[in-house]
Formats: structure tokens, sequence, C-alpha cells
């Protein structure tokens, strides 16, 4: 697959070819894209996928890549990841805001709390953008973003249509939606409640020691690998009782810290980590009768 010289030189400054992808993956695995392209803006984007849709190119959407583990062999086509100009946060009522598809969660969070508007405090200890937040329904300690949205703002990327859709209109799921592949999401609305940020600072403190105490951090991981079945049966209670929590695959290894976490020790490859996904859903499967389900997507060939 080629761009012809003049569509590259076009897009020169924001559309690269042969780029190594484990540089935007969290795990920091993975082979080389095609082409990686970030748009200046929503116009920016439609120019360019015109051109791709005319080459029925596959194109793959790429948030913070904190939840991605790309392949070793890289990703054919395009991928598209959403610049700067895609993150912001802009207060439009009293306590509504809306988010560009690439603002870091964390960042709505310390917004949201400088404004005195609580109930987005446990963002503050999800990794990743909004627009992966929507599409995985991201959440946690009690919390996911489906409660706080009102509506959406999506492209759709072969019919090249913009709209709104409300959150009335889109069935959310556990860690899942029902949106179309075909959207990209381009910003969301949010709705919070006024209160005191002196005590959202410390219920945001709170919980983000709270994820200190019970998950790693500062290594190379994606965070939690599979589903919890639910309340009572977590994912790392399941690979516990399997007997699976010291598995090893190369240099992919389970965190001592966290048996749901996944780690490049430093010089794992994406099928180590792939493979030990597959150990561990067999003996859990065969242990407890439970098929596990990737939290973590897998992308390429």
């Amino acid at each position: 697959m080629i761009f012809e010289k003049n569509f590259i030189k076009k897009f020169e400054k924001c559309l690269n070819e042969n780029v190594k992808l484990s540089s935007y993956s969290w795990f920091n695995l993975g082979g080389n894209a095609d082409y990686l392209f970030k748009p200046r803006d929503t116009n920016h984007l439609k120019e360019f996928l015109k051109e791709a849709n005319k080459k029925n190119l596959k194109i793959t959407i790429l948030g913070a890549g904190s939840n991605t583990l790309f392949r070793d062999n890289g990703v054919r086509g395009v991928v598209i990841k959403l610049g700067k100009e895609f993150s912001f946060i802009k207060k439009i009522e009293e306590n509504v805001l809306e988010i560009g598809a690439a603002t870091l969660d964390r960042k709505v969070a310390n917004f949201a709390m400088a404004n005195n508007l609580k109930n987005l405090e446990f963002l503050s200890c999800i990794p990743g953008s909004i627009g992966g937040a929507i599409i995985m329904n991201s959440g946690c300690y009690d919390s996911d973003i489906s409660k706080f949205i009102i509506s959406i703002k999506v492209l759709d990327k072969k019919k090249m249509i913009e709209s709104e859709i409300k959150k009335e209109d889109i069935k959310f799921s556990y860690r899942g939606t029902d949106l179309s592949n075909d959207f990209i999401i381009l910003s969301a609305k949010l709705k919070c409640s006024l209160g005191d940020k002196n005590e959202i600072e410390k219920v945001q403190n709170e919980l983000i020691e709270r994820k200190k105490i019970s998950q790693p951090s500062q290594i190379k991981t994606c965070g939690s690998t599979f589903k919890n079945i639910n309340g009572d049966k977590k994912a790392w209670m399941l690979i516990k009782e399997a007997g699976c929590n010291n598995y090893s695959e190369g240099d992919a290894v389970i965190s001592k810290k966290h048996c749901n976490f996944f780690v490049n020790n430093g010089k794992a490859r994406s099928r180590d980590i792939e493979n030990l996904v597959k150990k561990v859903q067999k003996k859990v499967l065969e242990k407890t009768g439970i098929n596990l389900e990737l939290e973590i997507k897998i992308v390429g060939e």
C-alpha cells in the first residue's frame, strides 16, 4: 500500500511512513505501522479519510495506547492518532464540560476539581484518553464514564458525516458499548455535580492512594489484562485460584503486586505477552470453567 508522492507531500508534517508502534503502546512493544496520521482538526481528518477510503485502506484508531498490544508484525494500512488539537476541555455550562477525545482522563479529573465539579475524581486513576474511555466504558471504584455522559460527537469514517449521539441512544455495558466501529469519537459532553474543591481533592487523592497500594506502577504494562466476571469474581482472583500468578513466557511476566497486570520485563516480544495470555486463559478455564475475556486490545498482523 503506497500513497502517491503528491498526497504524502500534502500531509507531510502529519503523515509518516513505516512508524514504530512500540513508541505508542504502554507495553513498549509492537512492529511498525505502514502509515501513522495525526490530523490537525476535523476537516483535515475528513480530507485524509476521503483518500484513504478511495484506496480501501484499513484504518485503525489509536488513543493513548494504554490498553493496546500491537503485534510484532505491525499494523497494515493507516493508524490514526488524534493529536493535541483534539485535546481540550471547555466549561459550557455551570456543571457541563465539553471534552476533546484525545484529552487525557487525569487532565479531565484535575480540571473538574479546579472548577469545583465533582464525580469525575475516578478518572484520575484511569490511564488513557476520553475517546478510549468512552469506547471501553472505563471505570473504577464504583464509577464508570457512562454515568456522566450527556452526548458524544462522532465522525463516520466511511460516510464522512459528523453527528451527535445522545447517551440514551448508546448501549453501555461493562467495559464496552454498542458504538459502530465506523465511528471516530471527536468529543463528549459530561455532566458533573457542583462541589467543594477541597472535598473533591480529598476524594481524588484517596482514590489515587488506593490505586498505588493495589496496583503496580512505573512498569511496561497496559493495566488490567482481563475483564472481571462480576464483583465477586475478579479476574485476579481466578488467575490466583488457577495457580497462574507466577507464570511467564519469555520476558513477559505477571506482576507480583497484581496478577491481572501482565508486564514486559524489558526484552519481551508481543507474541510473549499474547502467549502468556492464552496460557493463563487455558489454565483458568480448566480449573474454574470460566473463560476470561480480554480487556486489553490486541491489534495487528
